[in-house]
């Protein structure tokens, strides 16, 4: 398979420090599956942090779209983020400026990203493209942005709404066309553009056709992703009939369960972790109402908290009983969650 450019940038911002934490950590994380106890030698090599909770949309399987939030919500200050990107060592090379909310609703959220530029990391956002104007595009590549998630999950309005609830499609294809030309304008690479199509029922019959599209506007990549479904027991109108499309699969009883088994281990423990908007350190994605902080990066050294007793007996739990987690029960980790 070809390396493309995006790749190749990833692989730019490796240093040997870098790649000698990788080699560490996956080193600790394999000898930690054989003996059962977490053993941790390096640091993690990406982290997502979330920008903001606030979201323009209402998606209905979205806390932020839902607007269904047990924690606190809001966005990151300035200031929090230069001692986060100081905190988190230099080790780290990939930041994914996303967890939870629309990035773009954060006012100075391109001053992240150029802060994040300093320390030479790699930065990735995702967006749901309905702020993106002429000027913002070319502000974003003048940025330094490396890759931009555009999601985009219908080819026609009627189906885009049916999940997007409240988005307008012709918004997020004006915002792609702003990117491709600013990025021609300034003769860049980046940022990487990925049409993000996340496959449930209402729009599966259109995957043809988002390739068709992402094609015709200059997307750089097209991933499908599959939805992960909260109430899924009894089935969902959101599964797909199209099983390779879905993590969900139907039993003789009528009942589904998750597609794959997960097993107790998880390299998300050990190469990565999460940080809200107010630099909770989260165990990963899943734990979208932070339910299981395990520090505040703001207040205490983040090397203290990845190693702390609370990070590891959370560590020991997933190698040991990952299933009886509640935010690990629904989870894709080991499983085919890019299509």
């Amino acid at each position: 398979m070809l390396i493309n450019r995006d790749s190749v940038n990833i692989l730019k911002h490796l240093t040997l420090y870098r790649v000698w934490n990788l080699f560490i950590l996956y080193l600790s994380f394999i000898l930690s599956r054989i003996i059962k106890k977490p053993i941790v030698l390096g640091k993690p090599f990406t982290v997502s942090i979330e920008p903001t909770t606030a979201c323009n949309l209402s998606c209905p399987e979205c806390p932020s779209g839902l607007k269904k939030f047990s924690r606190e919500t809001g966005k990151l200050d300035l200031e929090d983020n230069r001692n986060l990107l100081r905190n988190l060592g230099k080790q780290l090379f990939y930041i994914n400026y996303y967890f939870q909310g629309e990035p773009f609703l954060h006012p100075d959220f391109l001053e992240l990203i150029r802060d994040a530029k300093k320390h030479k990391i790699y930065t990735s956002t995702s967006t749901n493209a309905h702020f993106i104007t002429q000027k913002k595009a070319e502000d974003i590549v003048n940025s330094g942005l490396d890759r931009l998630i555009i999601s985009i999950d219908g080819t026609t309005q009627e189906t885009y709404e049916s999940y997007r609830i409240s988005g307008k499609l012709s918004k997020v294809i004006e915002g792609t066309k702003e990117m491709v030309k600013a990025k021609r304008k300034a003769n860049s690479t980046t940022p990487h553009l990925i049409f993000q199509f996340l496959v449930v029922k209402p729009n599966e019959h259109e995957i043809p056709a988002i390739y068709k599209l992402a094609d015709e506007l200059g997307v750089d990549e097209v991933r499908l992703k599959s939805a992960q479904i909260y109430d899924y027991t009894h089935g969902n109108p959101l599964i797909p009939s199209q099983e390779q499309y879905a993590r969900y699969t139907q039993q003789k009883n009528g009942t589904y369960q998750l597609k794959y088994k997960t097993g107790n281990h998880c390299w998300r423990m050990w190469s990565s972790c999460v940080l809200t908007w107010d630099a909770k350190v989260v165990p990963c994605c899943f734990d979208k109402d932070a339910k299981y902080t395990l520090g505040s990066a703001n207040n205490n050294e983040f090397s203290s908290i990845w190693r702390s007793k609370k990070y590891q007996d959370f560590r020991l739990n997933v190698l040991t009983k990952r299933n009886q987690i509640d935010i690990c029960k629904n989870c894709s980790e080991g499983t085919k969650v890019w299509l």
